[in-house]
């Protein structure tokens, strides 16, 4: 979801206030995700890296964050949203983490469409934690493969992604979903992502289905 602090900066306003557009952009998007029959969506909301950025801005953007749930989680549940935290919860204030798992707990049950929201997430430090945990589960090297690796992934019980849409125009991949994108297909779009609406992710579900996806196969015609 890039592009906020741009959209922000064209419209002489702070970059807290491009976040903040950027988190009321997400209820609209989902809504066209459930009409458009998609199961599940994962929405990259903070990476590891972004600790680096201005004390200022990761406060407000944990403040942010912590505003969202308290202010949608009700009505994403009566929904049947069902929210999943991708990423490490280290670092992460306590009270952040309760919201989380009070999130988690409530709409657990609900099954219309899967948020996976990526917070504190990295895809380098999702394999790390991976690996580490198959090691600590005493999984002999001959017993690791694609399969395994993959069921300790944070995103274990969920497919891989079939298409991944960047905004603001970025062509890099910015560390997401590292392993499980190895196939996916790629739509680059220069709008902000406070401006990426429906109409938009219809252009991108447009675009994904005229793609001749081969998983490395060759078509035989």
């Amino acid at each position: 979801m890039d592009g906020n602090g741009r959209w922000a900066r064209q419209r002489r306003l702070p970059r807290l206030a491009g976040h903040r557009a950027g988190t009321e952009n997400i209820r609209r998007v989902l809504t066209g995700c459930v009409e458009f029959g998609i199961k599940v969506l994962t929405i990259y909301a903070f990476s590891t890296e972004n600790w680096k950025r201005p004390e200022e801005e990761v406060k407000g953007l944990m403040s942010i964050f912590a505003r969202v749930i308290d202010r949608e989680l009700n009505e994403l549940h009566r929904e049947g949203v069902q929210l999943r935290p991708v990423g490490r919860m280290e670092g992460i204030s306590k009270s952040l983490k309760a919201k989380v798992h009070q999130a988690i707990d409530l709409t657990k049950d609900n099954d219309r469409i899967v948020l996976n929201v990526a917070f504190n997430y990295g895809g380098r430090a999702e394999i790390v934690d991976a690996v580490k945990r198959i090691i600590r589960d005493g999984v002999q090297a001959e017993d690791v493969t694609e399969e395994v690796i993959g069921r300790y992934l944070y995103t274990t019980d969920c497919p891989d992604p079939d298409l991944i849409i960047r905004t603001s125009g970025e062509f890099r991949t910015s560390n997401f979903l590292l392993w499980q994108a190895a196939y996916a297909e790629y739509y680059v779009t220069p709008t902000y992502w406070p401006d990426f609406n429906k109409e938009e992710l219809y252009k991108a579900l447009t675009a994904y289905s005229q793609r001749d996806r081969r998983f490395g196969e060759v078509q035989v015609k």
